[in-house]
């Protein structure tokens, strides 16, 4: 279908829970479509819809040649394993802050035809379905950064040229 323009940091729609996917047809396969467009762009691991400017829940991903989208993700397994590494977000470029993730997680959710999905991953890929379902929660992964961290990454956000556009 076509590339969608990522909605920045500070736009509502990051901020709101997505509405949960109820109806599956051609505007929830446009949506998917888009969102599938939208990750292959280089440098891009995964996109929420709410970053495409749509409210409902599902994602797309691209990890180590893996391409695919996930309807109504739930995480249904997350290792007691964890792992700090930076991380970045689309919403918020040029920025990226060490972030702790469980090192291993599994989402289970359906397609667009409402069937059963399961993606599991560790290293990228659990790092992605963790940061990905946030955004359908409405978090962005700086919200999980302790106080200190945090009270740091408003200030780089508030000194982006994109932040006051």
């Amino acid at each position: 279908m076509a590339f969608r323009p990522i909605r920045r940091f500070g736009d509502p729609v990051l901020r709101m829970a997505a509405e949960p996917v109820t109806v599956f047809d051609q505007r929830l396969r446009s949506i998917v479509a888009d969102l599938l467009d939208t990750v292959d762009a280089p440098g891009h691991a995964g996109v929420a819809a709410p970053q495409i400017g749509v409210g409902v829940r599902a994602f797309s991903y691209r990890v180590d040649g893996e391409i695919g989208y996930v309807v109504n993700p739930e995480i249904v397994e997350l290792s007691d394993e964890v792992h700090d590494d930076v991380e970045a977000c689309l919403s918020l470029p040029g920025l990226g802050f060490e972030t702790r993730r469980a090192q291993h997680a599994v989402v289970r959710g359906v397609d667009a035809d409402n069937e059963p999905v399961t993606v599991s991953g560790s290293g990228l890929m659990a790092r992605c379905l963790q940061h990905e379902t946030d955004h359908l929660d409405g978090m962005v992964y700086i919200q999980r950064l302790d106080s200190e961290r945090r009270r740091e990454a408003y200030r780089q956000v508030r000194e982006q040229s994109w932040f006051w556009q």
